[in-house]
């Protein structure tokens, strides 16, 4: 018996199987979920893919957050399979690296700035208020960020994102709380993901963990994030919301 035993989740943002989108989804799977999972656009075909490759071939939804039309269509997308959602995964982010990232941030121009914080940041509320119909009984949203209370090597403007996507978890507890509706986040350590890979100078960010995360960070492993995630997820954490737990070897508590 798994502690997702007759949950119903939905996981967007699934591309590669090196993600924590697709970890997410495999543990949920082995913990007793019924998944769904989303991309869109020339990544659909890969997301579709790497379906096959969970213990579970999932449905793949077609969802652009930042889309309304795909926003407005995912309830009767979602209901073709399950007749609602226990629990979402917001696994999105973007920042165009050629402008953004790996030392740019006083360069950063306006509109990618703001692609940057519509899809990291704001589109945590369009998928949350996207899928609250789906969650009559209440349930579990839960994001993905890289901790932003501090500024980063290389980050740049995506740690302005990610402060922003925090922010937006703690006014969406808040609001969604009267619904039953929880909303966390998991601050990861650095992985070796397919976004981690497009940050120009993430070598250099990623480092540090090896001589100050006391439990030690193995940046190929997404499971503990998964762990997490799907922990979130579940009825375990009744009475929490607003929060971000940390999976990072310890690094944040650290001073030096």
């Amino acid at each position: 018996m798994g502690i997702l035993d007759g949950k119903r989740i939905l996981v967007a943002g699934v591309t590669m199987d090196s993600s924590i989108g697709f970890a997410t989804a495999k543990v949920a799977q082995e913990q007793g979920a019924t998944v769904l999972i989303s991309n869109f656009g020339r990544a659909l075909g890969i997301t579709r893919r790497i379906a096959k490759r969970l213990p579970v071939e999932p449905p793949v939804l077609e969802l652009d957050v930042t889309d309304p039309d795909h926003l407005a269509g995912l309830e009767a997308q979602v209901r073709e399979h399950v007749d609602g959602l226990d629990g979402v995964v917001h696994s999105i982010a973007y920042g165009n690296p050629e402008t953004l990232l790996g030392g740019k941030f006083l360069t950063g121009p306006w509109d990618d700035v703001a692609q940057a914080v519509h899809v990291s940041a704001y589109s945590l509320k369009s998928l949350a208020l996207a899928c609250k119909p789906l969650m009559a009984d209440g349930g579990s949203v839960v994001g993905l960020t890289f901790d932003a209370t501090v500024a980063w090597p290389a980050y740049d403007w995506m740690g302005v994102a990610k402060a922003g996507l925090e922010s937006t978890s703690r006014y969406l507890a808040r609001d969604l709380g009267p619904d039953g509706i929880r909303v966390n986040l998991v601050s990861a350590g650095p992985l070796k993901t397919l976004a981690a890979k497009a940050i120009p100078g993430f070598e250099d960010l990623e480092a540090m963990w090896s001589t100050r995360a006391p439990l030690g960070w193995d940046n190929t492993d997404q499971e503990p994030t998964a762990k997490a995630v799907c922990a979130l997820l579940s009825d375990f954490f009744p009475a929490t919301s607003g929060e971000i737990v940390h999976v990072d070897g310890g690094f944040h508590a650290m001073g030096a």
